[in-house]
């Protein structure tokens, strides 16, 4: 029996050798996925609140007093540029334009029978059958006449514009509102109220505040840290959550900070063929004001933090063993911590097997997402280790 046990011992000592040509204590070490982390550009992106606003906006107003005798709009409806929207009642104004035509006509003939008085004088003051004072004021009446038919065809105009104004035509191309005043109102050309609100919403404005703090840390960061200025594509998430479809572009950053809130006001344009946005909707925009190209990513599950809160990371050093290194982690891109400082180009870091790879450890690495070798069956049944 004893030689029969001393049998059995020494075929599993050659089992055991010769089921992998890695040496034992490898064998025995765990196994570690890691990433090699390199420096990379990364955009400095910030999610703000804001407004939208629109786009353009007018107040219809009247430019001469009446009372209104039509409305030609549908109210919430998509009006055009110089569309009517109102007619004042233009008697008053059209028997106005007859007065100045008339007065025009007078003025006219007036001046044709000064002019012809004047020019029959002057051959006859040369000749001094009538005194040159005469003459001096026939050609001095011929010139009030000519200038009394500029008047009135100044006047004239003036009747003809007031006329036109009586039918009130939408400023610009938009969406009406609501109308605050009725056919049969009675209006005024310097009323505080308008007559209903214009608004185009196609593309519309986001207005984005931001920290003045912030916005100074940033100008900081261009010009001493080679950080360099982004393309500013601006992407929206609604009151709801959701992300609105259609990327905008940051357009002016104003150069006065509000004193009562400290921040900076940025305008955002967007692209709004649907109508889903109106204004004063509450909106977050996520935008890169900038690009770090220093920065190092690593992925989530890397990164550790201490009972002090410090950010670590597990990084494989010489000889396979595991060492921890303290990080400066600014802000998360994706899936991935920002780190701009602690590491190194071309650092291990290890993003899998962490339980088992604690400090001063010798690991097994292996590149992250690597399938692990486990010992089991192979399709025909018997062991890998056996084989």
């Amino acid at each position: 029996m004893l030689w029969m046990r001393g049998a059995a011992a020494g075929v599993l000592l050659s089992l055991t050798a010769c089921g992998s040509g890695k040496p034992q204590h490898d064998q025995a070490a765990p196994e570690a996925g890691y990433v090699v982390v390199q420096q990379s550009s990364v955009p400095l992106t910030i999610e703000l609140g804001g407004r939208t606003s629109a786009y353009q906006q007018s107040q219809v107003r009247p430019q001469v007093s009446g009372v209104i005798r039509k409305r030609f709009f549908t109210e919430g409806s998509i009006v055009h540029k110089g569309q009517p929207l109102y007619e004042i009642d233009p008697s008053l104004y059209r028997a106005s334009l007859n007065q100045a035509q008339a007065n025009l006509a007078n003025a006219e003939a007036t001046a044709a029978a000064a002019k012809i008085k004047a020019d029959r004088y002057k051959p006859l003051a040369d000749v001094q059958a009538v005194s040159q004072q005469d003459y001096t004021d026939a050609a001095a009446a011929a010139r009030e006449a000519a200038a009394a038919v500029q008047q009135q065809k100044a006047a004239l105009e003036t009747a003809r514009i007031n006329l036109h104004y009586t039918t009130v035509p939408a400023p610009i191309t938009g969406r009406i509102g609501r109308s605050l005043f009725t056919e049969g109102a009675l209006v005024t050309a310097n009323q505080t109220d308008p007559l209903a609100e214009i608004q185009r919403l196609d593309p519309i404005y986001v207005d984005i505040q931001e920290s003045a703090s912030d916005l100074l840390k940033l100008r900081q960061s261009l010009a001493t840290n080679g950080v360099v200025p982004a393309e500013a594509s601006v992407r929206l998430k609604l009151d709801d959550g959701s992300d609105y479809g259609q990327v905008g572009k940051v357009e002016f950053s104003e150069a006065v900070v509000d004193p009562d809130t400290g921040t900076v006001t940025l305008r955002a344009r967007f692209a709004n063929p649907q109508g889903l946005l109106l204004p004063g909707m509450f909106v977050r925009a996520e935008f890169a004001q900038a690009v770090d190209p220093h920065a190092i990513l690593v992925p989530q599950q890397g990164v550790a933090h201490d009972p002090k809160g410090n950010a670590t990371v597990l990084v494989i050093g010489p000889g396979n063993k595991v060492v921890q290194k303290t990080v400066t982690t600014s802000r998360t891109q994706g899936t991935d911590w920002v780190v701009t400082g602690g590491l190194q180009p071309g650092d291990k870091v290890i993003t899998q097997g962490s339980l088992n790879a604690t400090p001063g450890t010798v690991v097994r690495p292996v590149p992250a997402s690597s399938p692990q070798e486990i010992g089991g069956s192979g399709k025909d049944g018997t062991s890998k280790a056996a084989s």
